[in-house]
């Protein structure tokens, strides 16, 4: 009876690392992949040089795979079963509306049905005053008045400014998204709703976080240790 040939230790390597690299894109395409934060719109609750971890399929993680070292994205055409929908006051990672290949991440102010105002910088959903996250930012800077149009506001037909603006009502299927840098963030009041299924996931845990404006030789200073492990809220 002949023996069957053993694989030699080359394919067997090989083969292992096939499987690692499958599991790996399938963990990236449907459960959680790492993000960074290269600006400063979410300050302070997320700053430049955070690393993120995102949940992807509490919202229905689509198939998506992006070939490594190229801009291809391949779309497998599956979508796994959402467990929710963004709700207000989630912080989102989520396709650029007018560039779909940039991810923004933002937080979820309001929802398809929702009624959106903002009088002064205070925010308003549906009538009640909208409670910002506690490390909300704002530059102290005097309020625009109603009436004076900001540059890039949307929509363009409206004399509406970033700090008075609206009432506008969400479409079903849609979300208003801010940053948590209110003065400073190019958002919803600038580019519009977005779409359901341009929803990445929801951000969930900083795993690194690294500080490039401290002494590049100094790794112990540029590493912020007090932010790694922190729930994203």
């Amino acid at each position: 009876m002949a023996k069957p040939k053993s694989k030699s230790l080359v394919r067997e390597y090989s083969e292992a690392l096939g499987v690692a690299l499958l599991m790996a894109m399938a963990l990236r395409t449907f459960a959680v992949e790492a993000f960074r934060i290269p600006t400063s719109s979410m300050e302070d609750t997320l700053l430049v040089g955070d690393f993120l971890l995102v949940n992807k399929f509490v919202y229905g993680a689509k198939a998506k795979v992006n070939i490594p070292l190229t801009e291809i994205t391949i779309d497998l055409g599956l979508e796994l079963p959402a467990l929710k929908d963004p709700n207000p006051g989630d912080v989102v990672v989520f396709t650029y509306p007018i560039d779909q290949k940039t991810n923004y991440i933002k937080r979820c102010i309001a929802i398809g049905g929702q009624v959106l105002e903002i009088k002064n910088g205070v925010i308003f959903v549906d009538g009640k005053e909208f409670i910002n996250p506690p490390l909300a930012k704002f530059d102290g800077r005097p309020r625009r008045p109603r009436g004076h149009g900001d540059y890039g506001i949307w929509p363009q037909t409206k004399p509406w400014n970033k700090d008075n603006y609206g009432p506008i009502r969400i479409p079903e299927g849609h979300f208003f998204m801010m940053g948590d840098n209110r003065d400073n963030s190019l958002d919803s009041r600038f580019w519009g709703f977005v779409k359901r299924d341009e929803i990445i996931g929801e951000a969930l845990i900083l795993y690194f976080s690294w500080n490039d404006t401290a002494p590049f030789w100094n790794v112990f200073e540029s590493i912020r240790w007090s932010r790694i492990g922190s729930l994203i809220k």
